[in-house]
C-alpha cells in the first residue's frame, strides 16, 4: 500500500468530523470522537452500552461460514442483527471483485444502495490455482484509522490474522465483537482462528445467529446490471 493513498484514507476519516454519518438524520452538531463511558457498565449485552458500532465484513469469509450451515445470508437481515438497537456509523463489506461478472457487479451495486461501504481488490492474483484475494490490510487500516469514532467494533470473520488488528483496537478503548464459526479442529488455521476469538470482548457462533440472518426461500434480490443502470 502507498503512503500517499494512505494519508487520502485517512483525510478522508478526518471528514467525519464535519459530516453527519448516512444513518442518522440531519443535525446542526457534528461528529465528534467518542466519549469516555462510565465505568458502571452492565453487561456487554446490553445494546445501551454498545455505543457507535462499526462493522467490518470479511465478505470470502462470510461467504465461506454460510456454505457450511447451508444457508444463503439475507444481507438487509444481516445488518439488522448485527447493529440490533445501536448507532451504526460504518458497514463496510470487503470482498474480490471479478470485473467480467455482472451478476457480482449487480450484487456489489445492491449493497452499496442498502448501507454498505464496499471495499473491492481485483482478483487477478492466483494462489495454487485458486483466486484468492486477501483483503485483511483494508479491514485491519479500517478498523484502526476509525477507531476514535466508534465504541465497538463487529468484525465477522474468523480469520486469526486479524487478531493484532482487533487487539490494537480494543488497546484505543474501544470493545470488538467476532462473529465465526466456532471449530473443534486442532490444526494451525484452527489455532489462529480460536487466538482471534480470544482477543476479542465478545464471540458470537454463526450457527447460533444463522435462523436471523439467513435469506427466505421464496425471497430474492432484484440486481440491476451495471450497464443498464441510469443515474
Amino acid at each position: 500500500m502507498e503512503f500517499n493513498n494512505f494519508n487520502k484514507k485517512t483525510n478522508e476519516y478526518k471528514e467525519l468530523k464535519e459530516k453527519p454519518h448516512w444513518q442518522a438524520p440531519a443535525t446542526k452538531g457534528s461528529i465528534k470522537a467518542k466519549e469516555p463511558q462510565p465505568a458502571n457498565h452492565t453487561t456487554l449485552r446490553d445494546d445501551d452500552n454498545r455505543g457507535r458500532v462499526a462493522i467490518f465484513i470479511d465478505g470470502l469469509n462470510l461467504f465461506q461460514a454460510a456454505l457450511q450451515l447451508g444457508i444463503e445470508i439475507d444481507y438487509v437481515k444481516l445488518l439488522c442483527r448485527l447493529t440490533k438497537t445501536s448507532r451504526l456509523l460504518r458497514a463496510f463489506f470487503y470482498t474480490g471483485m471479478d470485473s467480467g461478472n455482472e451478476k457480482q457487479q449487480g450484487f456489489l451495486l445492491w449493497m452499496r444502495r442498502n448501507g454498505y461501504r464496499v471495499v473491492t481488490k481485483d482478483m487477478s492474483v492466483v494462489v495454487d490455482n485458486y483466486k484468492k484475494p486477501n483483503l485483511n490490510v483494508e479491514i485491519a487500516v479500517d478498523m484502526i484509522t476509525l477507531a476514535p469514532y466508534y465504541d465497538t467494533a463487529i468484525l465477522v470473520s474468523g480469520d486469526g490474522d486479524l487478531s493484532y488488528a482487533v487487539s490494537a483496537v480494543s488497546g484505543m478503548g474501544a470493545r470488538v465483537e467476532v462473529i465465526g464459526l466456532q471449530t473443534t479442529a486442532n490444526d494451525i488455521e484452527a489455532q489462529r482462528r480460536n487466538h482471534l476469538i480470544d482477543v476479542a470482548d465478545e464471540f458470537v457462533d454463526f450457527d447460533s445467529i444463522k435462523q436471523h440472518i439467513q435469506k427466505d426461500s421464496y425471497i430474492g434480490y432484484s440486481y440491476r446490471n451495471s450497464s443498464n443502470y441510469q443515474l
